[in-house]
């Protein structure tokens, strides 16, 4: 039965032979449209490493954090024992925290090496990891300081505005009451027409609508007003629109190809009919509140640090955990010091994404600016830990 088959394959196969003798032109199918490549959701990873294996660890001035850290430990030490320290206690609890903490209030302030031992001692380094991917992006900020006034005059007649009347803030929607619903808040080029009346107070005025709008890029702020009393500025509120960078703007419409935002503010500066239009174009608006303090307040609610203090997703990262950072600065120079997670940012998305603090004024500014490193980090999580919590798996 099987031979008596296999005898039309060959019979065939010598047909077609011979139909082949003379060769058919091929025709090649249209290829199917491919689908748009679709991003790996962001999924954290954290693998257990050591001290010795973090770049520069021996050579940071590691006393330096300490008052970023004193200043998380007084907020944690105000928190219930049993509080978790970030989503499903990545950080443990609170109570985890009163031994390092007690120890961190008697390090001496200049002793690096000590600081050093005291970190080696309380805590374990963990590097972070996107998909297995342990590289990210890295950005600066910085606390902007501008010339201000309590009253409106021909030089002070920019106003910065407080939290209005009728914002309301359900959940992760913002907008104002109508008819029962919640509609959305007016756009920044509505509000600067005018739209919002007397219902939000006027904080102060400043002089400049480019550094204004740097000011609402940047959140918070200092204001020195006439009599050289110092005003700072948080944020109260916005209005819930998306934010959409001047930058972009500039370099799809090919206005300019360097976006640092040095270039951008002389640029806008420079173009001061075109600014305005361009700015109006950011729909998101930014509604301010006074701040005590000798500096900006972050997202944890402590007061910042400069150049230690780190902006990140608390979705992946516990506000207050200590960070081992390793990038570089927008000269090319290593960057490789610990920071603490303080702050939070509407750019900072994902597990490996951090905004530096520069500190306040021009230099900062021009740092802050200016960078856009790719980087990685480690958390540092309490040698004791409860409730134990498995760690994300790092693979992809």
């Amino acid at each position: 039965m099987t031979a008596r088959r296999c005898r039309f394959p060959v019979l065939l196969a010598v047909l077609a032979l011979a139909a082949c003798a003379a060769p058919q032109p091929v025709r090649t199918p249209p290829p199917f449209p491919q689908p748009p490549s679709v991003p790996a959701p962001d999924r954290l990873g954290l693998i257990p490493s050591t001290f010795t294996a973090l770049p520069g660890w021996r050579e940071d001035a590691a006393a330096q954090v300490l008052p970023a850290l004193n200043r998380t430990c007084d907020r944690l030490m105000r928190l219930p024992p049993d509080k978790s320290v970030g989503n499903d206690g990545m950080g443990g609890t609170a109570a985890d925290w009163q031994g390092p903490c007690a120890a961190a209030r008697r390090l001496p302030a200049d002793d690096h090496e000590t600081v050093r031992q005291f970190f080696e001692g309380w805590f374990s380094p963990f590097m972070v990891t996107n998909n297995g991917n342990a590289d990210g992006l890295f950005t600066g900020y910085f606390e902007p300081e501008l010339a201000g006034s309590r009253s409106r005059s021909r030089r002070f007649s920019v106003p910065i505005l407080g939290k209005p009347k009728d914002l309301v803030v359900r959940g992760d929607q913002t907008g104002r009451l109508a008819g029962g619903a919640l509609v959305p808040y007016p756009t920044r080029a509505e509000i600067e027409a005018g739209a919002l009346g007397s219902l939000a107070p006027v904080i102060a005025w400043v002089e400049d609508p480019v550094d204004a709008h740097i000011l609402h890029i940047q959140g918070s702020g200092r204001l020195t007003l006439e009599d050289g009393s110092i005003l700072r500025l948080g944020v109260a509120a916005t209005n819930g629109h998306k934010f959409v960078g001047v930058g972009r703007l500039l370099r799809e419409r090919g206005l300019l190809d360097d976006i640092s935002m040095p270039s951008i503010r002389a640029w806008l500066k420079g173009n001061p009919a075109q600014a305005k239009a361009l700015m109006a174009e950011n729909p998101r608006y930014v509604f301010y509140r006074i701040q005590d303090g000798d500096g900006p307040v972050g997202s944890e609610g402590v007061t910042l640090t400069p150049e230690r203090s780190l902006a990140v997703d608390p979705r992946f990262i516990p506000l207050g955990l200590p960070l081992f950072l390793d990038t570089v600065d927008p000269a090319g120079n290593s960057l490789r010091r610990l920071v603490m997670a303080q702050d939070t940012g509407g750019a900072i998305k994902g597990p490996i994404r951090g905004d530096f603090f520069w500190g306040r004024g021009e230099a900062a500014f021009e740092k802050a600016g200016r960078m856009k490193s790719q980087g990685r980090y480690w958390v540092m999580l309490p040698r004791v830990r409860s409730p134990r919590i498995a760690l994300a798996d790092p693979s992809p």
